[in-house]
């Protein structure tokens, strides 16, 4: 994976644009400061007409657009199981999808072949890699897929939790953040320049399953998880479990434990501007 990746990535959102298969969600933001820590609270713009979308799309159970994914949308193969795809309502430029070929339940574990297609894009261009495990925590289809955005002013990341957490934790070290009041676990993985695939899917994935232990999540009997968000950038992994959906009619996903809540509507802010981001994210965690 190299920048001829990205440039791939590009190139097939400039045809998705022109053709209108890509439809940009454009945003009126906030700035809002809890605890000393900034998160962004963004709305669907007047500029766009108010339209109904949400970060992922609409919910639609009768469709999956990852199984024959829209050719207008498919950048390609990401190793042997793994498709990226170009998320039709981006948030931002190059928002990936990054969807099995086959169909797997969102809910089911991520196993290595997940994050070492995650760890392709990682290597070659950092950024936030997220899931949203089930409706609960914000997932828009039940097809697997995982997805990513690049680092970019305004973007999700775990920048805001940074100063509470330890800088010289050992590899898989595990830690809390004493400001975020949920059940919640941030697992230290390898990261930085020079690190390969191999080597940051492996860690990934024992970073993730160290977490699931840390966090008592186990599969059911169907092999399906409990619901939560996964966030992984820059060294630390987060795995947060999640008890519902929305606070006070706002949509909840991983990205909003990024430090970027995302609402169709302006007015469904007060009440997170009134109760305040860490209150939020307390109440739809467990």
């Amino acid at each position: 994976m190299t920048s001829d990746f990205l440039q791939q990535v590009d190139e097939r959102a400039q045809g998705a644009l022109a053709s209108g298969d890509l439809q940009p969600l454009v945003t009126e933001q906030t700035e809002l400061v809890d605890g000393g820590l900034r998160f962004l609270a963004r709305s669907v713009s007047t500029l766009a007409g108010k339209r109904t979308l949400i970060p992922g799309g609409p919910r639609d159970p009768n469709f999956n657009p990852f199984l024959s994914p829209d050719p207008a949308l498919t950048v390609g193969p990401l190793g042997d199981a793994h498709t990226a795809i170009l998320n039709k309502f981006p948030i931002s430029a190059r928002h990936l999808v990054i969807a099995t070929k086959t169909f797997s339940e969102q809910l089911e574990p991520l196993d290595r072949s997940d994050f070492a297609a995650l760890a392709r894009v990682l290597v070659a261009a950092g950024g936030l890699g997220f899931h949203n495990g089930g409706t609960a925590a914000g997932a828009s289809q039940r097809h697997k897929h995982l997805q990513w955005i690049p680092r970019a002013e305004g973007n999700a990341s775990l920048d805001l939790w940074w100063p509470g957490l330890p800088a010289d934790a050992a590899p898989l070290a595990t830690a809390q953040h004493p400001q975020l009041a949920v059940r919640h676990c941030f697992v230290r993985i390898a990261g930085g320049p020079g690190v390969s695939v191999e080597a940051l899917a492996d860690s990934l994935h024992a970073g993730y399953t160290r977490a699931l232990a840390q966090l008592g999540l186990a599969p059911n009997g169907s092999g399906l998880l409990p619901p939560s968000n996964l966030l992984i950038a820059d060294g630390w992994l987060l795995l947060v479990p999640r008890s519902r959906e929305h606070f006070e009619g706002v949509s909840v996903n991983a990205l909003a434990f990024g430090g970027t809540f995302y609402a169709q509507e302006a007015d469904k802010l007060a009440a997170l501007k009134a109760a305040g981001p860490l209150a939020a994210l307390a109440a739809v965690g467990v």
